[in-house]
């Protein structure tokens, strides 16, 4: 992959050059093509491997390579990725996109919703501390709660904007599959939702899992947001690290990191996932020897339309380093037509 090594102003920095810039939603919000995922760093995720100043400089890396979006919530942790991500916000705000969500609460053994407007309002207050920050450029309904109207909980969130608090809003998808309805589309839900609250304040972006072996956003959320110049924040855009192919099948993966408990992540599956990973890695070696499946999965998400950024969760600087670089691969119509081609992934995903 040839790349020019340019920094800010056109200096030349060592590594990928910044990555291009991509507007999210009517306010045309200017963010790094690819962005990076905090929740690795504090939750989620085997916590032994969880190392506070090494993520510290995986944000740093990020915003010194263009990868302006950083993306938490008050839930990660709970709390301390908020915290973690202020720590450098404190140093290099004007550096950064910084995308935050509410709504949800974390208790020992559960997580419920909360849109109840006060609850809302107070959340953003201390996410702005926690950030150290004076506004949040783009905050998130986590998930809608079912005992208020979403209009409510948007209102609410809206008022935040006036107040100047928040720049733009934004939703996250509804990802149950097991629980819909028989003849329903996987977003059919969150589209739903959508619809309610354009009408309330303008959304600017939605967050869903996209990537080669979770296509379904491309069905009719992916274009229900084009239409409207809705911003999509492709969250698991590598698979929760499977699309990486840095994983082995059995391999085994500590009791707190949430692939323990997923289908697609027993020995079986990911076995019989390999072909996916298989065929990424012959799309990256026909663009050179450095090329990775990780950053083939990256393209292919870019590829789906100048409203998407990818945002792969890192905590390490080298994978921030490598995520960033796949803006500047370029898929061909073959390698786009050798994933479509792909074997769907085996395995429930819920």
């Amino acid at each position: 992959m040839k790349a020019q090594r340019l920094g800010w102003g056109g200096q030349e920095r060592e590594g990928h050059e910044q990555v291009e810039r991509r507007t999210i939603g009517a306010a045309a919000l200017a963010v790094g093509a690819v962005g990076l995922g905090c929740m690795p760093m504090s939750w989620a995720y085997s916590a032994s491997q969880q190392r506070g100043d090494e993520s510290l400089r995986a944000v740093h890396r990020a915003l010194d390579l263009g990868s302006t979006l950083l993306d938490t919530a008050d839930m990660y942790g709970p709390f301390t990725n908020e915290l973690l991500v202020g720590r450098v916000l404190k140093e290099r705000r004007a550096d950064a996109f910084v995308s935050t969500k509410a709504g949800l609460l974390v208790g020992e053994q559960h997580i419920v919703a909360n849109g109840r407007p006060g609850y809302v309002k107070r959340a953003c207050d201390a996410s702005l501390r926690r950030l150290q920050t004076d506004v949040i450029d783009l905050y998130q309904l986590h998930r809608a709660d079912p005992e208020v109207p979403v209009e409510e909980t948007w209102g609410a969130m809206a008022e935040l904007v006036q107040a100047g608090k928040v720049r733009a809003l934004g939703l996250c998808a509804v990802g149950a599959r097991a629980g819909r309805r028989p003849g329903t589309r996987l977003h059919d839900t969150t589209i739903r939702q959508l619809e309610r609250v354009q009408q309330v304040f303008p959304v600017s972006a939605v967050e869903a899992e996209l990537s080669v072996w979770s296509p379904e956003a491309l069905e009719a959320l992916l274009p229900w947001c084009e239409a409207r110049g809705v911003g999509f924040l492709a969250a698991m855009p590598l698979g929760n690290g499977f699309l990486t192919g840095t994983l082995t099948p059995g391999e085994g993966f500590e009791s707190d990191d949430m692939r323990a408990r997923h289908p697609r992540f027993t020995a079986e599956m990911m076995a019989a996932n390999q072909p996916i990973v298989a065929g990424l890695r012959r799309v990256a070696a026909r663009h050179g020897d450095e090329v990775t499946p990780a950053q083939v999965a990256l393209a292919w998400v870019l590829a789906q339309g100048r409203h998407v950024v990818p945002v792969p969760g890192s905590k390490r600087e080298r994978w921030v380093t490598e995520n960033t670089g796949a803006a500047a691969l370029r898929l061909t119509a073959e390698d786009l037509a050798e994933v479509a081609q792909l074997p769907a992934a085996q395995g429930s995903w819920d």
